[in-house]
This record gives C-alpha cells, sequence and structure tokens, in this order.
C-alpha cells in the first residue's frame, strides 16, 4: 500500500449557508478570491482585469447579500507583493507593490457589474472602520489587497482580529484560497459567525461527487507539467477511479518509472520541498502503478486495459517552438542514438489520444486536470483538442480542475460545454488527495 502522508477520500462535514435573518442588516465581510490575471492598457497605461472568471464565480452570493439587505465588506488578496519595507503598521510601503492594488478589480466591478463599491485604501484601522460604519444595506467596500500587510499570510491574531472588528458576519467565498492558513481563511471565523459562499458549496458537491458517488465509470483524466502538486490527488483518484489517463509532463514519470526511454523531456522527479528530500517521483509513479497492476478497466466490454494508462505513442520535436515533428512510437524498444537524444516529448500521440476519447464516449463521470500537451502551441494542441472534443460530446458529467485545463479549452471554444469548471487549482487537488483544508476546517469549526 502506498504511504506519501496522503489520507484516503472522505466524506466532507456539511458546510453552513448564510440564511436571509442570519446576514439582513448586518454587516458580512466576504473572504473572496479576485486574485485574477491583469494586463496593461498600452494606450491608457491602466492595469485592467483581463480574465473575470473568479469574479463571475462570486456574483451569484454577492448579489443575494445585496438583494436581502447585507452590508457588505469584500476582502481578497492579488499576487504576491514582496512587502520589504513596512510602515508601522504593518503594512508594505514598497513601491514595487503598487502593482498588486486591487483597483483594477474595483473598476471592473463598477462598470461591469454595475455595484455600488468603493475601494478603501486599507484593510485594517480607524480610516476603514469609519467607511464600514457609513455602509447602508446593499452597499459594499472592497478592501485593498490582504497581503499589503504580511500578518495575513502569517495568521497574526491581531489581524485577523482588525478583520473581525469591521464586521457581525464571515462569509468564505474563496474556496481557491482554502489550502491556506492565512488571517482571512481561519483567524476570522473563528471570531464571528460564519457561512460558506453558495459557490464554494457547489464546488465541495461537485469535487466530493467525484471522490464519494461519481456515475459510473469514473475516468479521470491527469496531465500537466509537474507532478509535485498532484501526487496527492493522483494517490487518491487512482483508488476510486476506474481507468486514470495520464498524460502532460506528469506521463514521462511514468514512462520513466517502466524503463522508457524519454530523451530530454521534461521531467520533474525530485520535490523541491527540503523535507521531502527522500521522495522521488518516478519512484512514486512507479508504484501507483503496482498498486493497481490486477486492477482492469473494460473497453468495448470485453478488451481488458490497466487501469492506470500512460501513453503508447508521443508527438516530439526539439523544443516546445519547433515547427517540425515526429511521432514516437513508445510500445517498442526506443533508440537513443544521436538524432533521437534531442526529442522532448510534448504531447500525447494519436494512438493514445483515440484510446483515451474512446475510454471518455463510455464513461459516466469524467475528471480532467492538466493538459496533456503543450496546447498553446497548434503543433502540440491535438491531445488537448481531442479529448476536450470527446467530453463536449459525452453525455457523462464532465468536471473540470485547475485553470490551465479552463484556459485550454476556452481555446478551443468548449468551456461551455462542460458541466462544472473549478479554477481552484492547488486547493482543489488537496481536497481530492484527502487533506483537511484550514479554510474549510474554520467553517466547520466556527462559533
Amino acid at each position: 500500500m502506498l504511504n506519501h502522508g496522503y489520507q484516503k477520500p472522505k466524506n466532507p462535514m456539511p458546510l453552513k449557508l448564510p440564511s436571509i435573518t442570519s446576514i439582513k442588516n448586518r454587516t458580512v465581510l466576504v473572504r473572496v478570491d479576485f486574485n485574477v490575471p491583469l494586463t496593461l492598457d498600452k494606450t491608457t497605461g491602466e492595469r485592467l482585469v483581463r480574465d473575470a472568471t473568479r469574479l463571475r464565480a462570486a456574483r451569484r452570493t454577492i448579489e443575494w447579500l445585496r438583494e436581502h439587505g447585507a452590508k457588505i465588506i469584500l476582502a481578497s488578496h492579488l499576487g504576491r507583493p514582496k512587502c520589504n519595507q513596512l510602515d508601522k503598521s504593518g503594512k508594505t510601503t514598497d513601491e514595487a507593490d503598487a502593482q498588486f492594488s486591487l483597483k483594477p478589480v474595483e473598476m471592473y466591478l463598477k462598470t461591469q457589474f454595475h455595484w455600488p463599491v468603493t475601494l478603501v485604501p486599507d484593510c485594517v484601522g480607524e480610516v476603514v472602520e469609519t467607511t464600514v460604519a457609513a455602509l447602508e444595506p446593499g452597499e459594499m467596500v472592497l478592501l485593498e489587497n490582504l497581503r499589503f500587510y504580511p500578518a495575513e499570510k502569517k495568521n497574526e491574531a491581531w489581524f485577523a482580529r482588525g478583520l473581525a472588528k469591521l464586521c457581525e458576519v464571515y462569509l468564505n467565498e474563496a474556496f481557491s484560497n482554502c489550502h491556506r492558513n492565512h488571517a482571512s481563511m481561519t483567524g476570522v471565523p473563528m471570531l464571528r459567525p460564519s457561512f460558506a459562499g453558495f459557490e464554494l458549496k457547489q464546488e465541495i458537491d461537485h469535487l466530493s461527487q467525484v471522490i464519494t458517488k461519481p456515475h459510473r465509470p469514473l475516468v479521470v483524466i491527469v496531465g500537466g507539467a509537474k507532478i509535485a502538486d498532484k501526487i496527492g490527488a493522483l494517490e487518491n483518484l487512482s483508488n476510486v477511479a476506474d481507468a486514470v489517463l495520464v498524460g502532460g509532463g506528469i506521463a514521462n514519470d511514468f514512462l520513466k518509472s517502466q524503463g522508457i526511454e524519454i530523451h530530454r523531456s521534461f521531467i520533474q522527479d525530485t520535490p523541491i520541498d527540503a523535507n521531502q528530500k527522500n521522495l522521488n517521483y518516478v519512484t512514486v509513479a512507479g508504484e501507483i502503478i503496482s498498486e493497481h497492476k490486477t486492477e482492469r478497466v473494460l473497453k468495448d466490454g470485453y478488451i481488458p486495459l490497466p487501469k492506470i494508462i500512460y501513453p503508447v505513442d508521443a508527438v516530439a520535436a526539439r523544443s516546445a517552438e519547433a515547427e517540425k515533428t515526429v511521432i514516437v512510437d513508445l510500445t517498442h524498444d526506443i533508440q537513443d542514438t544521436d538524432k533521437d537524444k534531442p526529442l522532448m516529448y510534448l504531447d500525447i500521440g494519436p494512438k493514445t489520444t483515440q484510446l483515451y476519447c474512446e475510454l471518455i464516449k463510455t464513461a459516466g463521470t469524467v475528471f480532467w486536470n492538466g493538459p496533456v500537451g503543450v496546447y498553446e502551441k497548434p503543433q502540440f494542441a491535438a491531445g488537448s483538442r481531442a479529448i476536450a472534443q470527446a467530453m463536449a460530446k459525452t453525455t457523462a458529467v464532465t468536471i473540470i480542475g485547475g485553470g490551465d485545463t479552463i484556459a485550454a479549452l476556452q481555446q478551443f471554444k468548449l468551456a461551455d460545454r462542460m458541466d462544472y469548471l473549478s479554477a481552484a487549482g492547488s486547493a482543489a487537488l488537496e481536497f481530492l488527495s484527502g487533506a483537511a483544508l484550514p479554510g474549510l476546517v474554520a467553517l466547520e469549526r466556527s462559533r
């Protein structure tokens, strides 16, 4: 049995949703995830929201709060401020951190959602308290970037108390940050009556379905470049899935574990974390294959295939920028000649693509996290595109996890054909690994 510190899937504790009476005429601090990508307008020099997916995700909860007379405080982080210089209050004064202001988000909320929102230039303190005290039911303020205070990430009690002082009720609508033990995620809910947002609850319901009550067969597709942040989810999903289809850079760990030549292909074999220095991901990949070697999935009802399926061919080139590609058959002895050594596997090959798509057609639930190739380049996008098309056509429940996978679907104009899209990234993967997320634990223990 594998044992790398990951827990088995379990039923999550039921989360409390707010009632009208719990928020009406009360000041509600909503922890949202407005950590959105920005772009620079070359004409005006202003920073603008480039992708509003996360803003739209919180819209239903916030508009429900407005409709029922809550006074709303929106709190979020944006980017990773350095905070090299701090003032006496503990807030950054580093000029380089100004680029992480939530001003572009405020403008988007005003112009696109038409919300009566005002950005206050701080997160805690008298100025913020005075502004919040003047709110009328249905009005809202947006606090400046929480991470302008290092105390947010350090979960310092004084900062949590300062945020809690602003509100009567706390609401978590930031599932994508629930794996963080930060003041706004775990400190505040211990000080105020706390609830889950509607989108957060929906995320939990859909992800829970994958690991507890999926429509069978459950087909899991795992891709992306790095295996490190997916290994726990991969182990647990392998236990509950009927078939696990591996692609992307992650597939190279599985190929190498079976002695298959990967040439110069990208591989993450050892953790960055020094505390896990004895962990080797190629070895772990081999252990996952070995753990499930006696389990089979039937293709077409009678052809037995291994539960863990990795590519049988790959689209290769000398670099991701190369136009010239070759198909490498991975089922036979692969020559490591001077001609072949520079090759990198950059997409699953046509035979693998056909096999994966045929398994998707017979699935009851499909969960996909991570593109199976360098989809940004047309010559390496075929595998991911074909999987997206197969998922769009299937009658199975289709659940997407991760920003890169969503971006690929948007590129293929198929995002709206999926049943559920989760941009939660690391939080979703940790949830699927069976880990207890600090933000959810705090909600369960809230007063």
